[in-house]
């Protein structure tokens, strides 16, 4: 990963991708691009990535949510697995974001 991207140029190639081997090759991208970026542990980084990848999952359709959360071994961290608790209603993600605003 070249050294200044956006959210988007990080985050969206691993919504495309499909097979295991190619998610830990992507997320070990990932944590290391992280890793030169800020000094933390890497299982602290590790943790921030995969919480990121479910937010960044959030935003697109439940099939890619789901395959995300599966390859990469994450879950949305306001939602949490969509396999356990499937998709939000829209009334469950306008509470989210009212709890998330008033925590500000």
């Amino acid at each position: 990963m070249k050294d200044n991207i956006t959210i988007g140029e990080k985050y969206g190639p691993a919504m495309e991708i499909t097979d295991q081997a190619a998610a830990d090759a992507y997320f070990e991208e990932c944590v290391q691009y992280h890793l030169r970026k800020e000094v933390k542990p890497r299982d602290e980084v590790e943790a921030i990535e995969r919480a990121n990848l479910g937010y960044y999952a959030g935003y697109y359709d439940t099939e890619t949510r789901r395959r995300v959360e599966r390859l990469f071994k994450c879950v949305h961290p306001i939602f949490g697995s969509i396999a356990e608790n499937g998709p939000p209603t829209p009334e469950e993600a306008f509470k989210a974001g009212l709890k998330a605003g008033k925590q500000k």
